[in-house]
């Protein structure tokens, strides 16, 4: 007779740890600490048939499958931790606005240095994907073609006066 096998759910368990409370106020209670394996992220990662990380799992045990096209956000900024309370499904958008990171500052600039503002009408988009102000690139293209004008006029020689002759100087 084969030993059976213990259920995912009661592996899960086994692995989690009561931790701190989130620095976060938004994250509800205590954080649930991941002990067992993580990735170079440091997410947690489960085997259950195949490689999961571990709060997506605690996610789907508490709320069902995650709708496709949303990410599990931590809402606590612990990728340690697997407390259904503090995951929450949102668009990868707002999963990454929600981050510290420097794609999320630069998405809460709500203005160009100059200080016009970053709406519909005075904003394009650079090749590289970031946000340019039209009436910085407007005011710096006229600059430009301001300063090759007059690089491309002729240099005028100034009008030399009429030097007095000695005999002028005399009388």
């Amino acid at each position: 007779m084969a030993p059976s096998r213990i259920p995912a759910a009661q592996r899960f368990a086994a692995k989690i740890e009561p931790g701190p409370l989130p620095l976060v106020r938004a994250a509800a209670g205590h954080c649930h600490l991941w002990t067992g394996a993580t990735n170079e992220h440091g997410y947690g990662t489960f085997w259950d048939g195949r490689t999961v990380k571990a709060h997506r799992f605690a996610y789907e045990q508490a709320n069902g499958p995650i709708p496709d096209g949303l990410d599990v956000d931590h809402i606590c900024r612990n990728r340690a931790c697997v407390n259904p309370a503090h995951l929450r499904a949102v668009t990868h958008r707002e999963n990454i606005l929600a981050s510290a990171n420097h794609v999320a500052r630069r998405a809460a600039v709500r203005a160009c240095p100059a200080g016009h503002a970053y709406d519909d009408a005075n904003t394009y988009r650079a090749r590289n994907g970031t946000r340019k102000c039209r009436a910085c690139k407007n005011a710096s293209t006229r600059a430009a073609r301001a300063a090759a004008r007059e690089q491309q006029l002729a240099p005028v020689a100034p009008i030399r006066t009429r030097t007095a002759t000695p005999e002028r100087q005399a009388a």
